[in-house]
């Protein structure tokens, strides 16, 4: 077979991620982890998805309901299967748990590990294109290490690889090898299953190791490439909580100095910030230290963002600041708006431009109309709020009854009187107002004035005096 009779050969790919990582000391299997906001397995699979495979097949084991769910839309997609190893025996085992799906479909087979989140869709682009011009039955990516104590070593013989030996059954010298296996291979499908019938588990684990594949198939006049890459770091697994906690940082220390010198972000101590890479800010923001913006959080330009603040999946405009300790989470806030101190946004709340809310201000699934104002102590819940509306101090939507949520609509121009309890379903017309310590309980008429327990319109209260 030629390069060109390869090169015409589907993709498939298999993501090991059946182990729980016993290292982690965590009840949760390793690839549930999260790093960067996102399970360590959703970083590898989406990353296998980038290369456009004919189908991607994730071996589960420990926690497999969980895993298909960490994976979103997985369970609908076509090209996606979930392959179960009943018993977690070893890397060669959980390859052979997919034989059923892939050993008679003859294609190119990138193996992939789901607790290695780094790799690179240009490098893995390479390992194929030099699987594909060495004709190879097997191509293993390797580096080179300056403490590769823990990985399985490269040895090579005569130029090219002669055996791949694990830590606990390497001999001394075979320990002070720097370059090892990575853990991610391209395969000629056929050649692989045949080759994996034959592993033993005469080793230290008493498993079945993919790295016995390689040998097998030189044993057998096949050829077995090598690609030796430069850059460490892709290949780094999460081994423990040490090892996810040294990528979290650095993964944030990226993300933190391309938005200075790509994005012209400032940050006060990039030191004391955590960013999503997924989140993006814009030109001439300001960032304090010890804020933490998550998921797909999108920031416009010239805002400034105070310290003990957190955005989580929130949309903010330009020139918003948002001041000391608040917690904003999928919600919107629009442009030139002003948020706390200690305010908090969550269910969808959305501000419109020019809008106001300040100290220990909530906001549930309400929206707060251009230049409107919630300043102090309010709860504004299930709630729409007009154009240039004032929220008085204290103020309290009471959308619960015990059984179910109701709504409370106010209107443009509505001022609403502090230590007002607004009793849903209510709606306040535009231009009425009401009285400090307000109990309202009924629809307000536009223009009108109402107070008391329960409110009345002051017309209502001047005829029964």
């Amino acid at each position: 077979m030629n390069s060109n009779d390869e090169a015409e050969k589907p993709l498939n790919v298999l993501i090991l991620a059946a182990g729980l990582g016993t290292r982690m000391k965590s009840d949760l299997a390793k690839v549930l982890h999260r790093l960067d906001g996102r399970p360590l397995i959703e970083h590898v699979f989406r990353t296998a998805l980038s290369l456009n495979p004919k189908k991607v097949f994730i071996v589960v084991g420990h926690q497999a309901d969980d895993v298909r769910a960490a994976l979103p839309g997985s369970t609908h997609d076509a090209r996606i299967e979930f392959v179960v190893q009943k018993e977690q025996l070893g890397t060669g085992d959980a390859v052979n748990a997919a034989r059923d799906r892939l050993a008679d479909v003859d294609s190119n087979i990138l193996v992939l590990s789901g607790d290695v989140p780094l790799i690179k869709i240009e490098t893995l682009r390479e390992l194929i294109a030099v699987h594909l011009l060495e004709n190879a039955a097997c191509t293993v990516l390797t580096v080179k290490l300056s403490d590769p104590f823990g990985y399985g070593r490269v040895i090579r013989g005569d130029g090219g690889l002669d055996r791949i030996v694990e830590q606990k059954d390497a001999t001394d010298a075979e320990r002070k090898v720097a370059e090892i296996n990575s853990g991610i291979y391209c395969f000629d499908s056929g050649k692989l299953f045949d080759a994996l019938s034959n592993v033993k588990t005469n080793n230290a684990q008493g498993e079945y190791y993919l790295t016995d594949v390689p040998r097998l198939l030189l044993d057998n006049d096949e050829t077995v490439a090598l690609f030796l890459h430069d850059q460490t770091f892709e290949v780094e697994g999460v081994n423990d909580r040490k090892q996810l906690a040294s990528i979290e940082k650095m993964i944030n220390e990226e993300t933190i100095e391309k938005l200075m010198k790509e994005s012209g972000v400032t940050f006060i101590d990039p030191r004391n910030a955590y960013i999503s890479s997924t989140a993006a800010i814009g030109r001439d923001t300001v960032i304090y230290p010890n804020v933490t913006i998550e998921g797909n959080t999108v920031v416009g330009i010239n805002c400034v963002i105070r310290s003990g603040t957190r955005l989580s999946n929130a949309m903010i405009g330009d020139g918003v600041e948002i001041r000391d300790n608040c917690l904003i989470i999928d919600s919107d806030v629009g442009d030139r708006c002003s948020v706390g101190p200690m305010a908090h946004l969550r269910g969808h709340a959305v501000m419109v431009e020019g809008a106001k809310v300040g100290n220990f201000v909530e906001m549930k699934k309400t929206r707060l109309g251009k230049n409107s104002k919630a300043a102090h102590l309010t709860y504004l819940g299930d709630a729409t709020v007009g154009e240039d509306a004032n929220i008085g101090a204290g103020v309290v939507t009471c959308n619960y009854d015990g059984k179910n949520k109701h709504e409370t609509h106010i209107g443009d121009r509505v001022k609403i009187g502090s230590d007002t309890m607004l009793v849903a379903p209510v709606t306040v017309g535009d231009g009425a107002t009401t009285g400090a310590g307000s109990v309202v309980t009924k629809d307000v008429e536009p223009g009108e004035t109402v107070v008391g327990v329960p409110a009345k319109t002051l017309r209502a209260l001047a005829k029964k005096d």
